[in-house]
């Protein structure tokens, strides 16, 4: 199937029904069901079960179980330098580069701005204007949770309701804006950097966005949710702890302020990448 035409298929599809009726099948417990479901996906998609903390596939509750698997405590090692910014998931970077003029590259042309992906605030926005963004996607086989790129204190969480397109690179080059119209949760944190965002992306089939400090977020109600977590036992998370989790697969994009970080020259878009790895160093 040509992008266009997968793309466009995907503006006439019940984006949420589908996704919400994938959440219920991925939640079911009985033997057959969610052991036959999972064999299948390991098999269809080459998952290396060898890196999990559970290689038994039936010894999962149900899918999203499995899907959120933990990993081995050695399955990954994380880049320990005091000035590295470290891949926040398993994936491929979609883009990374330059915040230019308020606005992300998204793909062959296609731009969003960073208000919008936040949310819609001009002041928050502002705090990234020229700095840099990295984006990762998470594709069907690859560990799905999200962890910190950098140590920071959570300040602001923001739940933001939008489409559920699919995140994959076809629909990234054929949807206009897709990243800043899809469903999604911003949290914002702030570093020995400067401000740090971790904005995690719902997509079709999607059937939750979960974080350590308040479970599940999505699906994420029909107005704006911003909430304040300074008044609040502060949230401190270190680089390379989790921070979410997504049940079944997306994306998530990290940025950071004007002159704060810069990234490897190794990276680029299409390049792998494996949670903890060094992803660029504080300036």
């Amino acid at each position: 199937m040509n992008e266009k035409l997968f793309a466009a298929l995907q503006y006439i599809t019940p984006q949420h029904g589908l996704s919400r009726a994938a959440g219920w099948l991925a939640n079911q417990r009985t033997d057959w069901i969610k052991n036959h479901f999972i064999e299948w996906f390991i098999q269809r998609y080459g998952v290396d079960m060898s890196e999990a903390l559970e290689e038994n596939p039936r010894a999962y509750a149900h899918f999203n179980d499995f899907f959120t698997r933990a990993l081995k405590p050695d399955a990954r090692p994380l880049d320990a330098s005091a000035d590295s910014i470290v891949c926040p998931a398993d994936g491929a970077i979609s883009q990374l580069g330059a915040i230019e003029d308020g606005r992300i590259f998204q793909a062959k042309g296609q731009l969003y701005t960073t208000r919008e992906l936040l949310g819609g605030s001009e002041a928050l926005a502002a705090e990234f204007d020229q700095g840099q963004f990295a984006t990762v996607y998470l594709s069907p086989k690859d560990y799905h949770r999200v962890h910190m790129p950098f140590g920071g204190q959570l300040r602001t969480t923001v739940a933001i309701p939008g489409d559920l397109f699919s995140v994959n690179t076809a629909t990234a080059n054929q949807v206009p804006r897709l990243f800043s119209r899809n469903e999604r949760l911003v949290a914002i944190f702030d570093t020995d950097i400067g401000p740090m965002a971790v904005v995690l992306v719902g997509a079709m089939i999607v059937a939750g966005i979960e974080t350590v400090w308040g479970g599940e977020v999505a699906p994420i109600k029909r107005t704006i949710q911003t909430r304040d977590f300074r008044p609040r036992a502060p949230i401190t998370l270190n680089k390379g702890e989790e921070m979410g989790r997504f049940k079944l697969g997306s994306t998530a994009i990290v940025l950071f302020g004007k002159d704060r970080v810069r990234w490897d020259a190794a990276y680029q878009a299409g390049s792998g990448t494996r949670m903890g790895e060094r992803l660029g160093v504080r300036l």
